[in-house]
Protein backbone atom coordinates (compact mmCIF):
# COMPACT_ATOMS: atom_id res chain seq x y z
CA UNK A 1 0.00 0.00 0.00
CA UNK A 2 1.23 3.46 -0.77
CA UNK A 3 1.65 6.63 1.82
CA UNK A 4 -1.50 7.77 -0.20
CA UNK A 5 -3.42 4.91 1.16
CA UNK A 6 -1.92 4.50 4.65
CA UNK A 7 -3.18 8.24 4.73
CA UNK A 8 -6.61 7.45 3.90
CA UNK A 9 -6.57 4.03 6.25
CA UNK A 10 -5.44 6.34 8.92
CA UNK A 11 -8.19 9.28 8.61
CA UNK A 12 -10.76 6.31 7.91
CA UNK A 13 -9.72 4.54 11.30
CA UNK A 14 -10.17 8.25 13.13
CA UNK A 15 -13.49 8.63 11.70
CA UNK A 16 -15.00 5.10 12.25
CA UNK A 17 -13.19 4.20 15.54
CA UNK A 18 -12.29 7.41 17.53
CA UNK A 19 -14.95 8.77 16.41
CA UNK A 20 -12.96 12.02 15.00
CA UNK A 21 -15.33 15.19 14.24
CA UNK A 22 -15.48 16.45 10.42
CA UNK A 23 -13.18 19.33 11.95
CA UNK A 24 -11.10 17.09 12.92
CA UNK A 25 -10.50 14.91 10.07
CA UNK A 26 -9.93 17.95 8.16
CA UNK A 27 -7.09 19.10 10.26
CA UNK A 28 -5.50 15.62 10.09
CA UNK A 29 -5.81 15.55 6.73
CA UNK A 30 -3.98 19.02 6.45
CA UNK A 31 -1.37 18.14 8.62
CA UNK A 32 -0.20 14.84 6.75
CA UNK A 33 -0.37 16.52 3.33
CA UNK A 34 2.15 19.57 5.04
CA UNK A 35 4.27 16.56 5.89
CA UNK A 36 4.14 14.93 2.84
CA UNK A 37 5.07 18.33 1.32
CA UNK A 38 8.01 19.23 2.98
CA UNK A 39 9.17 15.11 2.85
CA UNK A 40 9.05 15.87 -1.05
CA UNK A 41 11.44 18.47 -0.36
CA UNK A 42 13.71 15.96 0.61
CA UNK A 43 12.79 13.38 -2.48
CA UNK A 44 10.93 11.55 0.49
CA UNK A 45 6.90 10.56 1.17
CA UNK A 46 5.04 9.34 4.31
CA UNK A 47 6.50 5.86 3.45
CA UNK A 48 9.78 5.33 3.57
CA UNK A 49 10.36 9.24 5.96
CA UNK A 50 13.86 8.35 7.98
CA UNK A 51 13.96 9.70 12.00
CA UNK A 52 15.95 12.56 10.23
CA UNK A 53 13.60 13.53 7.67
CA UNK A 54 10.93 13.69 10.74
CA UNK A 55 13.41 16.00 12.64
CA UNK A 56 14.07 18.34 9.93
CA UNK A 57 10.42 18.24 9.47
CA UNK A 58 9.85 19.39 13.26
CA UNK A 59 12.22 22.01 12.67
CA UNK A 60 10.48 23.35 9.90
CA UNK A 61 7.42 23.99 11.76
CA UNK A 62 9.42 26.09 14.25
CA UNK A 63 11.82 28.16 11.33
CA UNK A 64 7.95 29.06 9.65
CA UNK A 65 6.73 31.33 12.56
CA UNK A 66 3.71 29.38 12.91
CA UNK A 67 1.62 29.49 16.41
CA UNK A 68 3.00 27.02 18.76
CA UNK A 69 -0.66 25.05 18.71
CA UNK A 70 -0.63 24.61 15.24
CA UNK A 71 2.85 23.32 15.26
CA UNK A 72 2.08 20.97 18.16
CA UNK A 73 -0.71 19.90 16.06
CA UNK A 74 1.02 19.18 13.37
CA UNK A 75 3.96 16.97 15.19
CA UNK A 76 1.04 15.20 17.59
CA UNK A 77 -0.71 14.44 14.04
CA UNK A 78 2.02 12.89 12.62
CA UNK A 79 3.32 10.83 15.74
CA UNK A 80 -0.75 9.58 15.36
CA UNK A 81 -0.02 8.37 12.18
CA UNK A 82 3.21 6.42 12.21
CA UNK A 83 1.66 4.97 15.81
CA UNK A 84 -0.93 3.68 13.53
CA UNK A 85 1.30 2.61 10.81
CA UNK A 86 3.35 0.66 12.91
CA UNK A 87 0.45 -0.92 14.41
CA UNK A 88 -0.84 -2.30 11.41
CA UNK A 89 2.70 -3.49 10.26
CA UNK A 90 3.10 -1.82 7.38
CA UNK A 91 6.21 -0.06 8.93
CA UNK A 92 8.77 -2.28 11.39
CA UNK A 93 9.85 1.67 13.10
CA UNK A 94 8.33 4.50 13.91
CA UNK A 95 10.36 7.34 13.05
CA UNK A 96 8.82 9.75 15.10
CA UNK A 97 8.94 8.05 18.06
CA UNK A 98 12.03 9.46 19.47
CA UNK A 99 12.43 12.80 17.86
CA UNK A 100 11.78 15.42 20.12
CA UNK A 101 9.96 18.37 19.17
CA UNK A 102 12.06 21.96 19.54
CA UNK A 103 12.40 23.02 23.21
CA UNK A 104 10.20 26.32 22.92
CA UNK A 105 8.42 27.51 25.40
CA UNK A 106 4.78 28.08 25.47
CA UNK A 107 3.51 31.52 24.83
CA UNK A 108 0.79 32.54 27.38
CA UNK A 109 -2.55 33.36 26.09
CA UNK A 110 -3.45 36.84 25.48
CA UNK A 111 -5.79 37.80 28.64
CA UNK A 112 -8.36 40.94 28.68
CA UNK A 113 -8.24 42.50 31.94
CA UNK A 114 -12.19 42.99 33.72
CA UNK A 115 -12.11 46.57 33.24
CA UNK A 116 -11.38 45.44 29.60
CA UNK A 117 -13.70 43.10 28.86
CA UNK A 118 -16.69 45.76 30.37
CA UNK A 119 -15.50 48.03 27.96
CA UNK A 120 -15.99 45.21 25.24
CA UNK A 121 -19.16 44.30 25.81
CA UNK A 122 -20.53 48.20 26.19
CA UNK A 123 -19.32 48.64 22.79
CA UNK A 124 -20.70 45.95 21.42
CA UNK A 125 -24.00 46.50 22.78
CA UNK A 126 -23.77 50.26 21.65
CA UNK A 127 -24.17 49.37 18.44
CA UNK A 128 -27.29 50.16 16.10
CA UNK A 129 -30.18 47.97 17.23
CA UNK A 130 -30.80 44.57 15.93
CA UNK A 131 -26.90 44.40 15.58
CA UNK A 132 -25.65 45.54 18.77
CA UNK A 133 -28.01 43.73 20.66
CA UNK A 134 -26.76 40.54 18.73
CA UNK A 135 -23.14 41.32 19.05
CA UNK A 136 -23.61 42.04 22.84
CA UNK A 137 -25.30 39.07 23.41
CA UNK A 138 -22.77 36.95 21.94
CA UNK A 139 -19.91 38.61 23.47
CA UNK A 140 -21.84 38.23 27.05
CA UNK A 141 -22.16 34.02 26.95
CA UNK A 142 -18.55 33.75 25.47
CA UNK A 143 -17.38 35.84 28.64
CA UNK A 144 -20.22 33.85 30.88
CA UNK A 145 -19.56 30.70 29.55
CA UNK A 146 -16.01 29.85 28.49
CA UNK A 147 -17.80 28.74 24.77
CA UNK A 148 -15.19 27.95 21.84
CA UNK A 149 -16.65 30.31 19.28
CA UNK A 150 -17.64 26.63 16.84
CA UNK A 151 -19.90 25.84 19.93
CA UNK A 152 -21.44 29.25 20.32
CA UNK A 153 -22.45 29.61 16.81
CA UNK A 154 -23.52 26.46 16.90
CA UNK A 155 -25.83 26.99 19.61
CA UNK A 156 -29.73 26.10 18.17
CA UNK A 157 -32.79 28.01 19.61
CA UNK A 158 -33.62 25.02 22.16
CA UNK A 159 -30.84 25.81 23.96
CA UNK A 160 -32.17 28.42 25.56
CA UNK A 161 -35.81 27.60 25.92
CA UNK A 162 -37.58 28.44 29.31
CA UNK A 163 -34.48 30.91 30.56
CA UNK A 164 -31.92 28.43 31.76
CA UNK A 165 -28.84 28.56 34.09
CA UNK A 166 -26.82 26.23 31.94
CA UNK A 167 -26.48 25.60 28.59
CA UNK A 168 -25.65 21.79 27.32
CA UNK A 169 -22.86 22.39 24.90
CA UNK A 170 -21.81 20.12 22.70
CA UNK A 171 -17.74 20.00 22.20
CA UNK A 172 -14.97 18.31 20.59
CA UNK A 173 -15.11 14.43 19.93
CA UNK A 174 -18.97 15.46 20.91
CA UNK A 175 -19.02 15.48 24.46
CA UNK A 176 -21.49 17.30 26.15
CA UNK A 177 -20.46 19.33 29.48
CA UNK A 178 -22.71 22.28 31.20
CA UNK A 179 -21.70 25.69 30.71
CA UNK A 180 -22.96 28.77 32.83
CA UNK A 181 -24.77 31.46 32.00
CA UNK A 182 -24.86 34.33 34.81
CA UNK A 183 -27.67 36.94 35.36
CA UNK A 184 -26.20 39.50 32.71
CA UNK A 185 -25.35 36.65 30.15
CA UNK A 186 -29.40 35.76 30.82
CA UNK A 187 -30.72 39.13 30.09
CA UNK A 188 -28.39 39.80 26.94
CA UNK A 189 -30.09 36.26 25.57
CA UNK A 190 -34.07 38.07 26.90
CA UNK A 191 -33.23 41.56 25.27
CA UNK A 192 -31.88 39.80 21.70
CA UNK A 193 -34.27 37.28 21.24
CA UNK A 194 -37.16 39.91 20.04
CA UNK A 195 -34.76 40.53 17.47
CA UNK A 196 -33.24 37.54 16.25
CA UNK A 197 -35.86 36.97 13.36
CA UNK A 198 -33.83 40.27 11.39
CA UNK A 199 -31.31 38.34 10.90
CA UNK A 200 -33.15 35.95 8.75
CA UNK A 201 -32.91 35.48 4.72
CA UNK A 202 -35.86 36.67 2.68
CA UNK A 203 -38.65 34.25 2.58
CA UNK A 204 -36.84 32.45 5.43
CA UNK A 205 -39.57 32.21 7.76
CA UNK A 206 -38.00 30.10 10.92
CA UNK A 207 -34.27 28.96 11.73
CA UNK A 208 -32.85 26.31 14.07
CA UNK A 209 -29.82 28.35 15.20
CA UNK A 210 -29.96 30.67 18.11
CA UNK A 211 -27.47 33.16 15.96
CA UNK A 212 -29.29 32.70 12.24
CA UNK A 213 -27.58 34.64 9.16
CA UNK A 214 -28.62 35.71 5.78
CA UNK A 215 -25.53 33.96 4.32
CA UNK A 216 -25.74 30.78 2.43
CA UNK A 217 -24.78 28.53 5.50
CA UNK A 218 -28.37 30.28 7.54
CA UNK A 219 -25.98 30.91 10.73
CA UNK A 220 -23.40 33.50 11.63
CA UNK A 221 -19.84 32.79 10.51
CA UNK A 222 -16.90 32.15 13.08
CA UNK A 223 -15.16 34.94 10.28
CA UNK A 224 -17.84 37.27 10.43
CA UNK A 225 -18.06 37.27 14.26
CA UNK A 226 -14.22 38.09 14.42
CA UNK A 227 -14.87 41.23 12.23
CA UNK A 228 -17.74 42.36 14.53
CA UNK A 229 -15.25 41.62 17.56
CA UNK A 230 -12.56 44.05 16.22
CA UNK A 231 -14.98 46.51 15.03
CA UNK A 232 -16.40 46.50 18.95
CA UNK A 233 -12.50 46.50 20.33
CA UNK A 234 -11.55 49.90 18.47
CA UNK A 235 -14.99 51.24 19.34
CA UNK A 236 -13.72 50.35 23.10
CA UNK A 237 -10.24 51.50 22.57
CA UNK A 238 -8.94 48.13 22.61
CA UNK A 239 -5.93 46.97 20.57
CA UNK A 240 -7.93 44.68 18.22
CA UNK A 241 -4.66 42.27 18.78
CA UNK A 242 -5.34 41.62 21.94
CA UNK A 243 -8.98 40.52 21.13
CA UNK A 244 -10.52 37.58 19.78
CA UNK A 245 -13.30 34.90 20.56
CA UNK A 246 -11.02 32.79 21.99
CA UNK A 247 -9.66 35.74 24.28
CA UNK A 248 -12.98 35.49 26.31
CA UNK A 249 -13.02 32.21 26.55
CA UNK A 250 -9.20 32.61 28.35
CA UNK A 251 -10.64 35.73 29.98
CA UNK A 252 -13.38 33.50 31.41
CA UNK A 253 -10.66 30.66 32.95
CA UNK A 254 -8.31 33.38 34.46
CA UNK A 255 -10.71 35.84 36.18
CA UNK A 256 -12.07 32.26 37.97
CA UNK A 257 -8.85 31.35 38.73
CA UNK A 258 -7.96 34.69 40.24
CA UNK A 259 -11.46 34.36 41.90
CA UNK A 260 -10.32 31.41 44.20
CA UNK A 261 -12.09 28.09 41.72
CA UNK A 262 -10.18 25.64 41.67
CA UNK A 263 -8.49 24.07 38.54
CA UNK A 264 -10.32 20.88 38.06
CA UNK A 265 -13.72 22.85 38.17
CA UNK A 266 -12.29 25.17 34.94
CA UNK A 267 -10.99 22.03 33.45
CA UNK A 268 -15.07 20.71 33.51
CA UNK A 269 -16.28 24.31 32.66
CA UNK A 270 -13.63 24.45 29.67
CA UNK A 271 -14.45 20.90 28.70
CA UNK A 272 -10.69 20.32 28.60
CA UNK A 273 -9.81 16.45 28.81
CA UNK A 274 -6.52 16.67 29.95
CA UNK A 275 -6.22 19.25 33.30
CA UNK A 276 -2.64 19.46 31.25
CA UNK A 277 -4.13 22.48 28.81
CA UNK A 278 -5.57 23.96 31.62
CA UNK A 279 -2.78 24.72 33.70
CA UNK A 280 -1.83 27.26 31.40
CA UNK A 281 -3.95 29.77 32.83
CA UNK A 282 -2.24 29.10 36.48
CA UNK A 283 1.13 30.41 35.15
CA UNK A 284 -0.64 33.42 33.62
CA UNK A 285 -2.63 33.97 37.07
CA UNK A 286 1.24 33.52 38.37
CA UNK A 287 2.75 35.85 35.92
CA UNK A 288 -0.18 38.84 36.90
CA UNK A 289 1.19 38.26 40.62
CA UNK A 290 4.55 38.61 39.34
CA UNK A 291 3.87 41.86 37.77
CA UNK A 292 1.67 43.19 40.99
CA UNK A 293 4.65 42.94 43.24
CA UNK A 294 7.27 43.96 40.64
CA UNK A 295 4.57 47.35 40.69
CA UNK A 296 3.85 47.87 44.00
CA UNK A 297 6.50 46.13 46.63
CA UNK A 298 8.90 49.14 47.79
CA UNK A 299 11.80 46.73 47.73
CA UNK A 300 10.76 45.75 43.82
CA UNK A 301 10.60 49.63 43.03
CA UNK A 302 14.36 50.33 44.40
CA UNK A 303 15.96 48.12 42.15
Amino acid sequence: MSAAGWREAFLEMMAVERAAAKNTLTAYAKDLDDAQGFLAGRGRDLADAAAEDVEAYFGDLGARGLSAATAARRRASLRGFYRFVLGEGWRKDDPARRVDAPKKGRPLPKILAREEVDRLIAAATARDGAQGLRLGCMVELLYASGLRISELIALPLAAVARDPAYLIVKGKGGKERLAPLNGAAREAVKAYLPARKGFFAKGVKESPWLFPSRGQGGRLTARRFAQLLDEAALAAGIDPAKVSPHSLRHAFATHLLEGGADLRTVQKLLGHSDIATTQIYTHVTSERLKAVVQQAHPLAKKR
